[in-house]
C-alpha cells in the first residue's frame, strides 16, 4: 500500500494541501524549541536527568494515549512496533541531551542536538530511497559547517572547564545520532501503514518503562522533587504536540526535507537562552546560528 493511499483518507477529511506537511513541520519546530528551553530550565534547577525523564514520561504517555483515543486514531498495527524502537532511541537521546545541558549553554547544546536532521536525512536517502539532490547536498554541507561553529563557540564553554566542555559535547553527540535514527524508525512505521498517533503511543509505551526503570535501578524508593513534575509536565505537553505534528508532517512528505524544518526549533531555544537567560552571545555563535538557518532553508527548499 502506498503512503498516499492510507494517509489521505485517514488523517484528513479533505484533500491534503501541498503545503500542509510544511505547516505541520513548522508547528513541530516551535514546540521542539520551547521544549528545549524547558529542558535547560530543569537542568538549571538541578533536576536530575533520570528524575526529569521519568516525570516527563508519566505525563507524556497518558497524554498521547488520550489524544489517540479521542481522535479515533489508536489502531493496533504490527507496523507500530517501529514506534517502540523509536521510543528506545528517543529515551537514549533525551537522557544524554539533558545531561549535556547541565554542563553547556542551551544556545550551543540545543543547536547541536537539533542537527540530528543530518542523520535522518542521510538515512532516509540511503534506506528509504528518497531523492538526493544538489540542494540537499548543499544543505547538509552547510549544516556540518554550522555544527563546527557551534561546537567551538566559546573555548571554555561558557566558563566551564575544558573537560566538562568535552564531556558535554560527547553526550550531545550521542543524543544527536540517536534522535536522528529514531526519526527514520518512525518513517518506516508510517511507510508500512501505521498512523502517526498510533506510532506516538507505541513510542510512549517503550519510553515510559525505560525512564521509570532507570530511576528504580538507581533508587529503590525514588522520591521525585516537585520541580521534576513541574518541568516534566511542561516538557511532556510540548513534546506530545511536537511528536504528533512531526509524524503528521512525515506522513505527507519526505523525511529528509520535513525533519530538518522541524529541527529549526533550536533557533527559538538559542534566542531564549541569550535574551531570557542572559547567555553570552559571540560572533562565532551568531555565525553558527545563521549558517544553521541557511542549511535548513536550503534543505526545506529541496
Amino acid at each position: 500500500m502506498r503512503l498516499e493511499e492510507f494517509t489521505s483518507p485517514l488523517l484528513f477529511s479533505n484533500p491534503v494541501p501541498m503545503n500542509q506537511p510544511i505547516l505541520y513541520a513548522l508547528a513541530a519546530m516551535v514546540c521542539f524549541g520551547l521544549s528545549d528551553f524547558v529542558y535547560k530550565r530543569a537542568a538549571a534547577a538541578s533536576v536530575r536527568p533520570d528524575h526529569f525523564l521519568m516525570a516527563q514520561a508519566w505525563f507524556f504517555c497518558p497524554l498521547v494515549i488520550l489524544y489517540a483515543l479521542l481522535t479515533g486514531r489508536l489502531i493496533l498495527d504490527p507496523a507500530a512496533m517501529w514506534g517502540c524502537l523509536a521510543g528506545a532511541l528517543i529515551f537514549l537521546a533525551l537522557y544524554f541531551f539533558v545531561r549535556s545541558l547541565s554542563m553547556g549553554s542551551v544556545s550551543i547544546v540545543s543547536s547541536i542536538f537539533r542537527m540530528n536532521f543530518m542523520v535522518t536525512a542521510l538515512l532516509a536517502i540511503f534506506l528509504l530511497d528518497e531523492p538526493l539532490t544538489a540542494l540537499k547536498l548543499v544543505g547538509l554541507a552547510l549544516a556540518l559547517v554550522a555544527t563546527k561553529l557551534l561546537a567551538g563557540a566559546g573555548s571554555t564553554f561558557e566558563g566551564r572547564r575544558d573537560v566538562a566542555r568535552q564531556r558535554s559535547l560527547v553526550q550531545v553527540g550521542i543524543a544527536t545520532v540517536a534522535m536522528g535514527a529514531s526519526n527514520v524508525f518512525h518513517t518506516f512505521g508510517l511507510r508500512h501503514g501505521a498512523l502517526p498517533e498510533t506510532l506516538a503511543v507505541a513510542q510512549a509505551a517503550c519510553f515510559m518503562p525505560l525512564a521509570t526503570a532507570m530511576v528504580f535501578i538507581s533508587e529503590r524508593r525514588p522520591k521525585l522533587p516537585q520541580t521534576a513534575y513541574k518541568y516534566g509536565a511542561s516538557a511532556a505537553i510540548l513534546l506530545a504536540a511536537a511528536v504528533i505534528f512531526l509524524l503528521r508532517a512525515i506522513a505527507g512528505g519526505q523525511a529528509s526535507v520535513l525533519v530538518p524544518v522541524a529541527q529549526m526549533g533550536f533557533i527559538i531555544a538559542a534566542l531564549l537562552g541569550i535574551f531570557v537567560l542572559g547567555e553570552r552571545a559571540s560572533m562565532r555563535k551568531a555565525a553558527g546560528l545563521v549558517t544553521a538557518v541557511a542549511a535548513l532553508a536550503v534543505l526545506a527548499a529541496s
